[in-house]
Order: structure tokens, then sequence, then C-alpha cells
């Protein structure tokens, strides 16, 4: 019996050690949204996935679906958002849009539109960016409205559909205002 092997850009989200040498691992995937995927025997040094698999990095992975579970073939590291950040800041960024990810994406659900969305946020959070606290909020809106915890039409249009590189150009104390309430209220009420 053979099994299907599935080829796709993913974002690690998140490690689990199991037994010795064997991990578990939470990735977006492109292709097939968020799942669990295991690999056996990383955590040992001769390991050559070893390196590839650290949270916050972006990877073009083969994955395996067995009976039971996702398994892990080969790997190849594209970045680390997070080591590619530069500075404490940006770092904080990267965790906080990749953890929102975490918390509010769920089911193996292809979603390729928004991993190359999230893709380009974190692009531009690794940077220096004026304003950071203001495009990250923005950022973290766009991403509930995506998911469906936001209204669309209750985000200001000069930020509804922005590009993600662009949303330092709209800043004013009036829209900052108006996304951070709209955060507030989608994370209070998705009791996620």
């Amino acid at each position: 019996m053979s099994y299907a092997t599935y080829i796709t850009e993913a974002l690690v989200c998140g490690t689990w050690s199991r037994n010795t040498a064997d991990r578990s691992y939470l990735l977006f995937t492109r292709e097939a949204g968020m799942l669990y995927a295991d690999a056996r025997s990383v955590r040992e040094e001769r390991s050559r996935q070893r390196y590839a698999l650290q949270d916050f990095s972006l990877v073009r992975v083969s994955l395996i679906k067995g009976k039971q579970s996702w398994k892990i073939g080969s790997i190849e590291i594209q970045k680390n958002y997070y080591h590619e950040a530069i500075d404490k800041e940006a770092r904080g960024s990267v965790v906080g849009l990749l953890r929102l990810v975490r918390r509010f994406v769920k089911g193996e659900e292809p979603h390729s539109e928004f991993f190359d969305f999230i893709k380009s946020a974190l692009e531009v959070m690794i940077k220096p960016v004026d304003e950071r606290q203001f495009v990250q909020k923005v950022l973290q809106v766009q991403i509930l409205a995506w998911l469906g915890y936001v209204d669309d039409k209750k985000i200001p249009e000069k930020i509804r559909d922005i590009a993600p590189e662009l949303i330092v150009e709209q800043y004013d104390t009036h829209t900052e205002k108006i996304a951070d309430a709209l955060y507030t209220h989608a994370i209070s009420v998705s009791q996620l």
C-alpha cells in the first residue's frame, strides 16, 4: 500500500518532544492548512532535519499522510523569520503574528492566499518599521477578518485590503484606536 505524499511550503508554528529523539510539529501549510506532523529521530545530532525544523521557520517539506497521522519526509529550509528579524521588537512581532495564526487557524483546510498573506506580513515585520505597533495591530485585525472573527465592514476602508508593506503610510491615531478596538473585541468574543 502506498501513501500519498504532498510537497508544500509550511511555517513551523510549534514543537513538542516525544520519546527519546522524536518530535511532533505544528505546521501551517500552504496546501493542507494547519496540521500536526511527526519526525523520527530529529533530535539526534546526526539528523539533517534538526536545524530546518525550528520554530518560526519557513520550509519546503514533503509530508506523507499515514493511516493515523502525518509524517515529515524531506525538508528544505527557506528562512527563519525569528533569526532574520533585525531587533528585539521585530522578533516580538514575528512571535505575535505566528501566535495569532496558531491560536485561530484550525483544521486541515487549504488556505493558499491566506498563507501568502502571512508570509508577506512576516517579511514586513522582520525589517525596520515605523509605527511598528500600529502596523502589527492592523495586520492582526486583517488576519482575524480573513478568518471571520472581524466584520470587514467595520474595518476602515483605507486599511481593509491594503498590502502589508503599505500599512505604515495609513497611520493616524483615529485608525489606530479603531484597529485596537476591533482586535480587542475579536479576541474577547472568540473564546479561544
